[in-house]
Order: structure tokens, then sequence, then C-alpha cells
């Protein structure tokens, strides 16, 4: 291990190489200072310290009770919403339980056994549409495949009006974008509860069978004081909406980028050395859709392994895209494989944060990847994967487009006179 720097480390806010710096913070150690947009915190990259530290109770992810510089942040930081909702997100201890058990029932296993003939009708849909396009003709897999499946998905589980989902995908492409200054993310933010407050306000008028519609039940009809505060109702709302979408757009963007540039691994599929879920799983440890999750504070001194110790206030940045790759953890942990033995990652959060929509996740990706590859299995990138521009974005992990072949041009036809002629 190198020593520590004596200033922390930037991480780069337009995310131009993100293996690189998670490089650079494995070789500083388990827990590296950084600087996250002008907020200093603690990157921890090592799988078994972040693990630890997501189980400890003396970590919160509740800003407003154990952040002391929140009220300066939520003015000027540009992720000052990430810190500043009130949902599941960050919540602490019984008030994360009770909105996790009020959501808990939309992703349980039966709804998920529901949505899977969505889920396929949706993507017979997509993939039908790709069908007319003509052989040779470069498209944006991730404008026409990535993005329309998990907006769908989570317009038919939110009952979001198809008018609507436009709207909502670009301020939730802005939540993401760490390139924005605060005044601009603080404009975007506001159009974001301006379109929350229009799904809310269309519910309640003209209720359907969809969860935002239970969430308002929830909210209006509480008597005992356990429901939804209306604050927590958008903020629900906005964190399903916001987590059911991109992070599920960057994998199916990862996956299909991986695929094609690996064809032994689509051979391991084809011969039944791997399967789907193999190809899922390796795509959320090698590349998961998000890099960094701000933002955890430290209720108590935590003194580490290394001696450093992380004070009482202290930010703590998950690095999750890190700790995947580290090399203590797994074997050639650069390397794509469907069949390796250990699949473990963080992709989807640890501890009483796991994410809720992770099964969900997986349907929709793991049925959009079995279907697009049998569908088209001569497809291929049109450009070099390593010229297909990054998201700006230290959180986010996609590209901002993958263009692809889903056929081969046909060849030329030869003009039989000048055939003859030639003979």
């Amino acid at each position: 291990m190198e020593s520590q720097p004596t200033a922390p480390i930037i991480l780069d806010p337009t995310g131009a190489d993100p293996n690189g710096e998670h490089e650079r913070l494995r070789s500083q150690g388990a827990a590296v200072l950084v600087d996250v947009l002008g907020v200093q915190a603690w990157s921890i990259n090592d799988p078994a310290l972040l693990k630890s530290l997501l189980k400890n109770n003396s970590v919160s992810k509740d800003a407003r009770a154990h952040w002391p510089d929140f009220n300066e942040a939520i003015q000027t930081w540009p992720l000052a919403l990430w810190v500043a909702v009130n949902n599941m997100f960050t919540a602490y201890s019984g008030d994360h339980r009770r909105l996790r058990r009020i959501i808990a029932p939309a992703l349980s296993p039966r709804r998920m056994d529901d949505l899977a003939a969505v889920v396929e009708g949706i993507v017979k849909a997509i993939l039908d549409e790709l069908d007319t396009q003509p052989a040779g003709e470069v498209i944006d897999l991730r404008e026409r495949v990535a993005y329309p499946l998990p907006i769908a998905v989570i317009g038919h589980l939110m009952g979001l009006p198809a008018d609507q989902r436009t709207g909502f995908r670009a301020v939730v492409d802005g939540v993401f974008d760490t390139t924005l200054s605060a005044e601009a993310q603080e404009a975007n933010t506001a159009r974001l509860y301006a379109a929350l407050d229009e799904l809310i306000n269309s519910k309640r008028a003209n209720p359907g069978d969809d969860m935002t519609s239970v969430l308002i039940a929830s909210r209006d009809d509480d008597g005992d004081g356990r429901g939804l505060s209306d604050a927590e109702l958008r903020d629900t709302l906005l964190l399903m909406i916001s987590a059911g979408y991109e992070t599920t757009v960057n994998l199916i963007d990862q996956a299909i980028s991986l695929l094609l540039t690996h064809p032994e691994q689509l051979d391991h599929l084809r011969s039944g050395r791997a399967n789907w879920s193999d190809v899922v799983e390796e795509t959320l440890r090698l590349e998961p859709p998000v890099k960094h999750i701000p933002m955890r504070f430290a209720i108590d001194d935590i003194s580490l392994p290394d001696g450093q110790v992380i004070a009482k206030g202290d930010g703590i940045l998950a690095s999750y895209a890190a700790a995947n790759r580290h090399p203590d953890w797994h074997e050639n942990p650069h390397v794509f494989d469907t069949t390796r033995t250990s699949q473990g990652h963080l992709a989807f959060g640890y501890g009483v944060h796991f994410c809720l929509g992770a099964p969900l996740a997986r349907l929709e990706v793991s049925t959009v990847l079995q279907r697009f590859f049998d569908r088209f299995p001569d497809a291929q990138l049109a450009v070099a994967v390593d010229e297909m521009p990054r998201l700006q974005s230290l959180i986010s992990n996609g590209h901002t487009s993958v263009p692809v072949r889903l056929q081969p041009a046909p060849a030329p036809r030869q003009d039989i006179t000048s055939a003859q002629h030639d003979a």
C-alpha cells in the first residue's frame, strides 16, 4: 500500500476514467479521503471493510441528524438532493424499517411473478420494432432498448402515464449528472418535484391499480401516525421511479456492451457453460450501474484496522465499483468471466439498505438479454467499446450511446451483365 495522500483525492465529476480512479483509490488503502464535488468524505473501496461499515449501527444515512455540515451543504452542494430526500434511502433505524415495510409489498416475490409477463410483453414489443430496421443500419441500443424497457416497467408499476415518462426521464438523468452546478441541480430538482406533484394530483383524482395510488391511499387514510408524511410520499415516489429506471438502463447498456466485446462469453451461454443469470451477476460485479453512492455519516468515532479514524460526523462514500474489483475478493477481478464460481458483488448495496428493487432489475435484464441475443445472434458493436463516451457522472456507470448493427449489411449485388462480360 502506498502512503496516504496529503490532500483528499478529487474524484472526477465527469467519470472519464473510473477504473483508473478506482485503482488509485485501492492503491491508497481500504479507506481514502476524497473530495466529492467540494465535500470531503472517506471512500471505502475494500469489500470487507465496506460490508462491516454498512452493517455498523454507528453509520447512518440520515444527514439531517448526523452530518454537522448538512444545512450548509444543501445550499451549495450539487448533490444536495442525495442527502436531503425524506425516504428510506436516507432513513435510519426505526424510520428506515417503517418506510421499507410500506414499500416492500410492491416488490414482493409474488409481485415479481405477476410482472414477468408484463416484462416479456414489453421486451417483445421493443424487439419487434428493432426487427424492422434494415440490415447493416446502426442503431443506438441504449436509446432503443436500455431506456424504454425500465421506464415502461416502472411506469406500469407506478401508474406513470405514458405522456409523463419522457419528462421524468429528463429530470432523473439530471439527478445522476455530476457535472451540473448547484444552481442547475436546484432547477432540475424543482422540475422533478413539479412532475411528482403532477403525478400525485392525477392519482388522487383518478386512483388506479398501481403503487402510486397505494402509497397515496396509505398517506391519506392513515390515522395512527405510522404512514407516509407528505414529504415522504413525494420522496418515496422519487426513489422508486429514479432507482427503478436509471440503474437498470446502465445495467442493460453494460451487459450488452460486454457480451458484444466478449464473443467467447456468448459461446459459454450457447453451450450451456453459463446462463443469463451468470451474465447479469458478472456485469453487476465488473461494471455496476452505480460507482459511488453518496452518502453515509459516522455517528461516533470509528477506528479502522489500519489505525485511521473516521471521526464522528465524517462523510462515508460507498465505492461499490472499486470494491467489486478488489483483488482480495476475486481472482482476475478485471476480467469479464460469466463462468467464475465467485459471483459476489455489492452492486445492490449490503445490509439493511440492500436494494428492494434487485429482483425486478434481475428479471428485466435477464429477460431482455436472452430475447435480444436469440433474436439478433449476429449483432455487432459499430465502434470499438473504448470509443463509446461514458456518462458524465461519478455516480452513474454507463455510456451515452451503444451503437450496434443488428445484422451485417448485405453483400453488394454484382451486376449480371458486367459479370458475364468479365467472364
